[in-house]
């Protein structure tokens, strides 16, 4: 039993799971005040937090071998979805979260 409730490494994934939860109410409660709600959900991207997993070689090789683009993420690759989001265009997207992965959820 003490394995079953042992969580240690699991709480990001529960956290994200928060976040899509959180994002459909936000959206829900806040668009009767015209204010759209919507998330990204990345994959690895370059950043600080991550940079262990872009130094070592064997470690990015393996890390982007899960990914159909074979290749793990930059921040450029989220500007893309950052911008749409905050723009005109995405005005009827509400409550929505864009996974920007390439690829690896639908593997």
């Amino acid at each position: 039993m003490r394995d079953y409730l042992n969580f240690k490494g699991k709480s990001y994934g529960v956290m994200k799971g928060a976040v899509v939860s959180m994002t459909r109410c936000m959206a829900n409660a806040l668009a009767q005040h015209n204010i759209n709600v919507n998330a990204i959900a990345p994959g690895i991207i370059r950043t600080d937090l991550t940079e262990s997993c872009f130094a070592d070689p064997a470690r990015n090789k393996a890390q982007a071998s899960k990914y159909p683009t074979r290749r793990l993420g930059e921040p450029e690759d989220i500007a893309g979805a950052m911008l749409f989001l905050a723009s005109d265009l995405s005005h009827f997207v509400h409550g929505q979260t864009l996974t920007v992965d390439g690829g690896f959820t639908g593997n």
